[in-house]
This record gives C-alpha cells, structure tokens and sequence, in this order.
C-alpha cells in the first residue's frame, strides 16, 4: 500500500514537472503571433485566478475533508509570498523574449544553489559538504547547457538578467509556499498566493503595455521590457482564447494540484529529484515545436545539473 502511494506520488509531481516545463514553449509560441509579455501574463493569472476560484467552490462543496480557515495574518502572508510567485512568470517570460527556452530554463533551475544559498543565510550556517558539491556541479552544468563557453554564441544579457531574476524569485516562492499556512487546502493557498502574483502582472501590464499606449510619457519604461519598443499598441484580448487557457493550466492551476497531492505521497527528497524532470522536458519541447538547437555539450549540462539535484536529495544512508 505503501509502495502504491509513493508511486502515485511521484506519477503526480512527474505530471506537474511536465507541465511546467511545457510552458515556455507556449509563451515563445505566443510571441511568434505578436503577443506581448504583459498579455501573456495577464492572461494566464486572470484564468489561473478564475479557475482556482471555482475549484475552491468545488472543493468546498464535496470535499468530506474539514480544512481550518486560514488566519487574516496568513492570508496577507500568502498575498506577499505571491508576489513572487508573479514575478518568476514575468522575470521568466521576459527573458524567453531575449534567448531560447533551453537556456532559459537552464537559467530558472540556478534556483537550486539559490536555495542554499538562501537556506544559509536563514539559517545562519554554512551547507553541509554535499550541498556545496551539488552547487558546484551545477554551476558547470550550467555553463555546458547554456553553451556560453563557445565564442560563436552571442547570449542576450537581457536574456540573462531576466533569467537568473526568475530563478531568485522562485527559491522564494517555493520558501514560502513551504512555510506559510501548511494547515490550509492547497487550493486555498493556491489562490491567495495568485492574487499576490496578480497585483506584480497587473503593475506590468499597466506600465508595460497600457500606459505607454496611451501616456507618451511612459514610453520609455516600455522600451525595458521589450525587444521591439516601437511596437506599442492596446490590449489584444485574442490572447485569452488563443493561449490564455492552456498558459493557466499548465502555469498556475494543473502544476500546483498536482504538486501539493504528490510532494506528501513521494515525500520531499524523491519529490524533488522527480520535479526536476521540468528541464527536460521543457528543452525537448523547444526542440520539437521551436526546432532550437541543442547541442550535444547543452544535454551534458543539463545531466550535469539533473545529477546535482539527485546528489542534493539522496537520503544520507544510500551515500554510504
């Protein structure tokens, strides 16, 4: 019975993994149709928004299960840790503007020695030796998977920039997603943390996207965000049918489910070397619809890096 549920488990954060790896092929997809990164966003936690709002009253309806009600402190909390929740999309988004999803998402997994980083200074101790080691191989994983090594590549820092931004805010999102409200249904925590995100994607799409369309003055902070500064135009709401529903599914509904459902059953070490599973899916999506290149150096990498997380969560006794 035991065994049913570990496999079940790790089923679930696999599918979850998947998912998300999914997704930035979607957005580079949007893009090539002119979609704007502030519509694309808006889209996915509008929807995402929307469609945990129902499965909350769903769940409220037949769930035999009591959850208690989340405290107004917690609440606020969630709201907060959010924000970073809806500034990983956007940080990520930007920088799949700038380079290909293969590297960008090579880039978002730097969230692993992030982590340790931030676990350090938390906990004011330094990581134990293989941890350091795991950051390490990592980090030369990294330089083979980007390819950044090879002089005939020319890496958009913008790319860059947005990428490791990404990968900062989403150590703090799994942070405190981790430690805030663990008495509370997942998809109570789900939503409050999206309404979070909501307030950081609709300060973009105001500054990003509406108010230069209509104010000249803020042109200029459009000229950030974008690799094409004159094309400054209104809201395309064709993105919602178009791509918004299956950017939220597969970006803030499915993911999170299939997430907080699994992690208990697989447990947070096997967990997590099955969540890994995101980088590469999320390149051999590119190299299937986007047809990117990856060479055979950027796979070394990416085994490099997946090496590294197994390293960082095998129980202590199978090191023996």
């Amino acid at each position: 019975m035991q065994q049913n549920n570990v496999l079940k488990g790790v089923i679930l954060v696999g599918l979850g993994a998947s998912f998300y790896g999914m997704l930035a092929t979607f957005v580079k997809l949007a893009y090539k149709e002119g979609f704007t990164t502030a519509e694309v966003t808006a889209s996915q936690f509008v929807l995402g928004i929307l469609g945990m709002l129902l499965l909350n009253i769903y769940q409220s309806k037949v769930s035999k299960k009591a959850y208690p009600n989340i405290t107004n402190i917690d609440k606020k909390k969630l709201i907060l840790a959010g924000t970073s929740m809806g500034c990983t999309s956007l940080f990520y988004y930007l920088a799949v503007q700038y380079i290909n999803v293969s590297v960008a998402i090579v880039l978002l997994m730097q969230s692993v020695w992030i982590s340790v980083v931030i676990e350090a200074f938390l906990k004011k101790t330094m990581p134990g030796v293989r941890k350091i080691i795991s950051v390490i191989i990592v980090l030369v994983g990294t330089l083979l998977a980007t390819n950044i090594l090879n002089q005939d590549i020319e890496m958009d820092w913008r790319g860059l920039m947005w990428g490791l931004l990404a990968a900062s805010s989403f150590s703090t999102t799994m942070f405190a997603a981790n430690s805030i409200a663990t008495y509370a249904s997942p998809f109570r925590k789900t939503l409050f943390m999206l309404l979070g995100g909501a307030i950081i994607v609709s300060l973009f799409l105001f500054f990003g996207q509406i108010g230069p369309f209509y104010f000249d003055g803020l042109k200029s902070i459009y000229a950030m965000f974008s690799d094409n500064p004159d094309n400054i135009r209104a809201f395309d709401f064709s993105i919602f049918w178009k791509y918004g529903l299956i950017l939220s599914l597969f970006g803030t509904i499915l993911p999170p489910i299939l997430f907080n459902s699994g992690f208990p059953k697989a447990g947070l070490g096997l967990g997590s070397i099955i969540s890994s599973m995101e980088l590469p899916v999320s390149v051999m999506m590119a190299y299937i619809l986007l047809k990117e290149r990856v060479e055979f150096i950027q796979w070394c990498g990416i085994v490099l890096i997946l090496f590294a997380i197994v390293l960082m969560n095998l129980p202590r006794k199978k090191l023996k």
